[in-house]
């Protein structure tokens, strides 16, 4: 059934074939240039459904674009969260909002978020982005159709890569089961994940005869046949007394030669050049309005930081990352510190490094690339973060020293029985590399930020649990921990490039904290600091403590910079790089010499902060002293999208909301006579 008016019963409007072909095209069109508008997004894989998206959105699909909450439409879960481009062109194409407002995909509080956020977009049906989750939460809606004897259906669109997560094999033994045949399955089957050929990765086949098997009717279609797709999905729609799987042979990438079937463009933007001959490739020559389009975008950009630059504490001077002629900082992400030291240490006979299809973003493919010899030692474990945890355990049984790497979201949440029953019950030498930590991931959003590890990692009896600050530090935890740890262990880094502010002569001990100093504006940033292992170093009775780990230490540091400039306050910054182990002396030293103790980190607030509280009130030392704890972190939300500094200014985790906060305390402590000590 067509589009409808959900009062009347009417058709709003019924394509054609030729309609839905002529709609298809102008969706990738419309889909390219939001990426665009954006610098970033997943082309591939939203070329490959959006044939179905037309199909499904403007033709099969019983949905009312002007009651959005229609008791009786058809339910549609993206559980590829990561096509949300392609979601919400259809979304505009149907009547939803304005296709052209898609110009705003994955700015900061745009409700075009980098993986679909249902409360803040119209006609988003579920949150989707870790993958495998989506056709369990579509059972789930087919269950409830059943129960209240309605009729609507349930279509959950899935990636071939996809199908390697555990969750989707008890969705389906669950939907064939229950012969939920209200529960259409569409499986884009582009045959590539970010890692490469699904195939080689991970083989799934044959996929079609294992859905069979759990008792489901298949119907296999060509996914750019749009005459098939639509024959398929009415099919499907008929079918009664099995779920069904429409398997769509798709092309990642289809439509634009330079893309079509090429991993490296799964998640990567066109730029304008690029753009522009996509868009001719297509025969949309000025028949989109691609200037609009970046207008659009571009005002919204410039609201937003209106918006966020209201928000941000004000000082005398702008002191954000290289904004001034001096105090210069080098940057880059400290995931590469991670890699890094895959590549230098890898020919150890005993290290084996496994793979979760996104091993180049968090650089743990560093281990193998360039280095002959050790590819037999690479394991590719697929979507599939459980079993890699657990094999990663086998192998540390048996001798090895493991390590397995994914986002932090799914290192640390989605495999934590995982982790606590067989890594830490064990105690396994295992090392879990939790990549892109904190919002500045960017635009990726809620779904893939890590913001909640220490509260799961920290609680694991026998984990160790380390948070470097920057490239140079990571790579010297990493191999710390991995030669030198026996049990379970974790690492946490970023993806945004972040200062370095240690170098290979800076005093590190594995769970000792450090002592940073500020001792004047320099050229460069990192020279204006002094650091000392928190054993070696004595009080200079400075007026407050700044407790940090990962890049909050570069945060800490900034801040600290600014309370000296601003306000003459002395800040004794704590990088407190092993989370746990922590190092308990320094932070009684700290808050029995300062009084003021201020925990920072990118993370729900009290991560580390928690820790640090626990430390600080339990201490004998402590018992007769006035200490007063402020603490910065994200604060009890989820993350969204923007671009990785945006996103720490808006979750108040940036130097200037440390600073702020600092100096709230100093004069809550009475250490402030009016202006402080030294102002300028």
């Amino acid at each position: 059934m067509p589009i409808v008016n959900s009062k009347t019963g009417k058709v709003t409007k019924d394509y054609s074939i030729e309609e839905l072909e002529t709609a298809a095209n102008e969706m990738r069109g419309y889909n390219l240039i939001s990426i665009a508008c954006a610098k970033s997004g997943l082309s591939g894989g939203t070329l490959s459904i959006m044939d179905i998206a037309a199909a499904l959105y403007l033709k099969v699909a019983k949905h009312d674009p002007k009651n959005q909450d229609w008791s009786d439409r058809d339910r549609i879960i993206w559980s590829a969260g990561h096509k949300a481009p392609a979601l919400y062109v259809a979304l505009g194409m149907a009547g939803y909002f304005p296709v052209e407002d898609t110009a705003r995909l994955r700015k900061l509080y745009s409700p075009y978020q980098g993986h679909p956020h249902w409360p803040r977009l119209p006609g988003v049906e579920a949150s989707t982005g870790s993958l495998g989750q989506g056709l369990s939460i579509a059972a789930g809606i087919a269950l409830a159709a059943r129960l209240d004897d309605k009729d609507y259906h349930a279509f959950c669109i899935m990636g071939d890569g996809e199908q390697q997560e555990g969750q989707i094999w008890e969705a389906v033994m669950m939907a064939g089961h229950y012969k939920l045949d209200n529960l259409i399955g569409i499986l884009d089957k582009n045959r590539l994940q970010i890692d490469g050929w699904v195939e080689e990765v991970m083989n799934i086949e044959s996929i079609v005869n294992k859905y069979k098997n759990f008792g489901w009717h298949v119907i296999e279609v060509d996914g750019h046949n749009m005459a098939e797709v639509v024959e398929g999905l009415e099919q499907a729609v008929a079918y009664e007394g099995k779920p069904t799987l429409l398997c769509a042979h798709t092309v990642k990438g289809k439509g634009i030669s330079f893309m079509e079937n090429i991993a490296g463009w799964h998640g990567k933007a066109p730029s304008e050049e690029q753009l522009e001959q996509a868009l001719k490739e297509l025969g949309l020559e000025g028949k989109i309005p691609v200037k609009e389009m970046f207008k659009i975008a571009a005002d919204h950009q410039k609201e937003a930081m209106t918006k966020l630059d209201a928000k941000m504490p004000k000082f005398g001077k702008d002191y954000f990352w290289n904004s001034g002629e001096r105090m210069k900082a080098d940057m880059s992400p400290t995931r590469k510190g991670f890699g890094k030291c895959l590549c230098d240490t890898g020919d150890d006979e005993r290290v084996v490094c496994l793979g979760a299809d996104i091993s180049d973003s968090i650089t743990i493919s560093e281990f193998y690339k360039g280095c002959p010899g050790r590819e037999n030692r690479w394991f590719s474990m697929g979507i599939a973060e459980q079993n890699g945890t657990c094999v990663a355990a086998g192998l540390a049984k048996e001798g090895k020293l493991p390590v397995f790497g994914t986002y932090g979201v799914f290192a640390s949440g989605r495999n934590l029985d995982q982790l606590r029953t067989t890594v830490c019950y064990g105690n396994h030498n295992v090392l879990i590399a939790g990549a892109h930590g904190g919002v500045s991931v960017g635009p990726d959003g809620a779904t893939h930020q890590a913001l909640e590890e220490f509260f799961q990692m920290c609680g694991l009896p026998g984990m160790t649990v380390a948070a470097p600050c920057d490239f140079v530090e990571t790579r010297r935890a990493s191999e710390y921990l991995l030669f030198q740890v026996k049990g379970p262990k974790y690492i946490r880094f970023a993806r945004e490039a972040t200062p370095i502010v240690t170098t290979l002569n800076t005093p590190w001990k594995f769970a000792e904290a450090n002592v940073i100093r500020y001792r004047g504006e320099q050229d460069q940033f990192i020279d204006a600091f002094e650091t000392k292992l928190a054993s070696e170093y004595e009080s200079e009775n400075e007026d407050l403590t700044v407790i940090a780990c990962g890049p909050s230490v570069c945060e800490a540091m900034r801040a600290a910079y600014i309370l000296k400039e601003e306000h003459g306050i002395e800040t004794r910054v704590v990088n407190m790089h092993t989370v746990k182990p922590m190092d308990k002396k320094a932070i009684i030293k700290a808050a029995l010499e300062t009084g003021i103790v201020i925990t920072a980190e990118e993370h729900q607030v009290g991560g580390m902060g928690n820790l640090v509280a626990a430390v600080v009130a339990q201490a004998r030392e402590l018992y007769e002293k006035s200490i007063i704890m402020g603490m910065i972190g994200v604060k009890d939300r989820f993350g969204e999208s923007g671009a990785p500094w945006e996103l720490v200014k808006e979750f108040e985790v940036s130097a200037e909301h440390i600073a702020a906060k600092a100096k709230e305390l100093y004069d809550l402590a009475g250490k402030g006579t009016g202006a402080a000590k030294g102002a300028k």
